[in-house]
C-alpha cells in the first residue's frame, strides 16, 4: 500500500521468507528489505514530513525519515534502550513519559484466556491513540499514517464467539459483543482523532490491508507433499511435529511447503537448490501437476474445498528475491497452511502457533473523505494500490510511472 509495488516486485512473500536457494536460510523480513521508495520517503524528497506509526515493515526505523516514526509490531523489545524503533531516537522518552510502556503488539495473542487478551487489546489501543493525538498536535507533518493492530488481534482471538456459523461459536457466550464493542470504542478513538484536523483541509482515509473471515481449519501442506510422495524424510516421522528441513532426504524430494496464512510451495529445482531433484525440462510439468491436484482437493466432508493456485510470474509485475514457485490459497482463505507433519490427516483444527478463529481475507475496505470529492461520487475498482499515488496528487505531487495503482479521483464515476 506505501509503495504502490506488489509483494513479487518487492521481493517480499511473507513475514519470513528465503534468503537464498538454500534449504535452511528462512528470514524475518524487516524494513532493510524494502527496497522501494515507500509514500514518506517520497514526499520527504520534496521537503515535506510524515508521522508513521506502526506501519508494518518499518522495523528498524533507519534515521534518514523526514518527521516522525515509530515501528511496527515486528520491534522486538521496545524497552530495549539500543532497539531502533523510533525516530527521532529520543522520541522513545517522550513516548515513555506519555503512555509509560508503549506496546507495539499484543504478545501471545494466541491464548485461550480471553479476559487477559481482550484487556490488553484495549490498553494497546488507548496507548497508540494517545501518542497519535500528541504527534499529530505536537509535530509539523503533510502526511500522518498509523496502524492499529488491536483490529487484527481481535479477529484472530473472538471470532468464533461472534459468528455463528463457526465451528466454535457457543450461544450467549459472555464474549459474544467483543469484536462489536471494540469497533465501537476504535470508532470512537478515531473520532477524537478527526478532532485535531482540519476537515476542510485534511483528506481523511481508513483502510484496511487485508480483511478477516473465520477460519475453517488449517490444511498440512508438506503432509500432504509426503502422502502424495513428493517429500520424503531420513526417517519416517511416526508423531506430529514441527517441518525441520534437516529432516528432509533432499536426494528424494521434489517439493515442500511453508505454513501461514496461505502457502507457499517450493520446488526442489536441479541447478537451483543444493540438492535439486527436478529437471529444469520438468519444472513447468511439475508446477502444473501440483496446482492441478491441489486445486482438486476436498475437505474432511468430501467437498471441494475450492483451493487456487498461481504462478508468481503470472501475477506479480516482476519477481524479486527468493519467490514460491506456487502460491496456495486453501478455501479462498477459510483454510490456512499449517506446517505440521506426522498426522494421519492432512487437516487439522488447530493452529501450529496457538488458538486463533479467523483468517485473512483479500478484500478489506476504505474510507476516503475529502471536501474536493463530488457528493455523491463513486469510484469503481479501487485497490490498496490506489492509496500512494491518490495521497501524493492530494499533495499535488507527481506520481511515479513505476507505481502499480491510479489516483482515486481519476475514477470518480459522474454524480449520481
Amino acid at each position: 500500500m506505501a509503495a504502490s509495488k506488489d509483494p513479487g516486485t518487492l521481493g517480499i512473500y511473507g513475514f519470513r521468507n528465503r534468503s537464498d536457494h538454500s534449504y535452511e536460510r528462512m528470514t524475518i523480513s524487516t524494513s532493510l528489505d524494502v527496497r522501494e521508495p515507500r509514500i514518506w520517503d517520497i514526499i520527504g524528497e520534496q521537503g515535506m514530513e510524515s508521522i508513521v506509526i506502526g506501519v508494518p515493515g518499518t522495523f528498524p526505523v533507519t534515521g534518514n525519515h523526514r518527521g516522525a516514526m515509530v515501528a511496527c509490531f515486528l520491534t522486538p523489545d521496545p524497552n530495549d534502550p539500543k532497539s531502533p524503533w523510533t525516530h527521532p531516537a529520543g522520541l522513545r522518552n517522550e513516548i515513555r513519559e506519555l503512555v509509560g510502556e508503549y506496546m507495539v503488539d499484543v504478545k501471545g495473542f494466541r491464548t485461550d484466556d480471553k479476559k487477559w487478551l481482550l484487556e490488553q487489546i484495549y490498553t494497546m489501543t488507548d496507548r497508540r491513540f494517545r501518542l497519535a493525538r500528541h504527534l499529530l498536535n505536537s509535530k509539523p507533518w503533510n502526511l500522518f499514517w498509523m496502524v492499529e493492530m488491536g483490529t487484527d488481534r481481535i479477529h484472530h482471538g473472538f471470532w468464533s464467539f461472534m459468528d455463528k456459523q463457526h465451528r466454535g461459536y457457543s450461544p450467549g457466550n459472555e464474549f459474544e459483543s467483543a469484536i462489536f464493542d471494540y469497533y465501537r470504542y476504535v470508532d470512537s478513538q478515531i473520532g477524537r482523532l478527526i478532532e485535531c484536523l482540519d476537515p476542510c483541509e485534511t483528506a481523511i482515509w481508513v483502510v484496511s490491508d487485508h480483511g478477516a473471515k473465520g477460519m475453517a481449519g488449517g490444511v498440512l501442506l508438506n503432509q500432504w507433499l509426503v502422502n502424495e510422495g513428493y517429500l520424503c524424510f531420513k526417517q519416517p516421522i511416526t508423531r506430529r511435529q514441527k517441518f525441520e528441513v534437516a529432516n528432509v532426504d533432499w536426494s528424494r524430494t521434489q517439493a515442500w511447503g511453508e505454513g501461514g496464512y496461505y502457502g507457499r510451495l517450493f520446488v526442489n529445482l536441479a541447478g537451483r537448490e543444493p540438492s535439486g531433484t527436478v529437471q529444469p525440462a520438468g519444472y513447468e510439468r511439475l508446477r502444473d501437476e501440483l496446482a492441478s491436484r491441489i486445486e482438486a482437493m476436498r475437505d474432511h466432508h468430501g467437498e471441494p474445498m475450492g483451493n487456487g493456485c498461481y504462478k508468481p510470474e503470472a501475477i506479480y509485475d516482476q519477481v524479486q528475491g527468493v519467490a514460491p514457485d506456487l502460491i496456495v490459497i486453501f478455501g479462498d482463505l477459510r483454510w490456512r497452511s499449517v506446517g505440521w507433519v506426522g498426522s494421519d490427516s492432512i487437516y487439522t483444527f488447530e493452529n501450529d502457533t496457538g488458538p486463533d478463529d479467523a483468517n485473512h481475507a483479500q478484500d478489506g475496505l476504505y474510507v476516503y473523505a475529502h471536501p474536493s470529492l463530488p457528493v455523491g461520487g463513486r469510484v469503481d475498482g479501487p485497490t490498496l494500490y490506489d492509496v500512494a499515488p491518490t495521497i501524493l496528487s492530494q499533495l499535488n505531487l507527481a506520481v511515479p510511472s513505476d507505481m502499480r495503482g491510479r489516483a482515486l479521483m481519476g475514477r470518480v464515476a459522474a454524480r449520481s
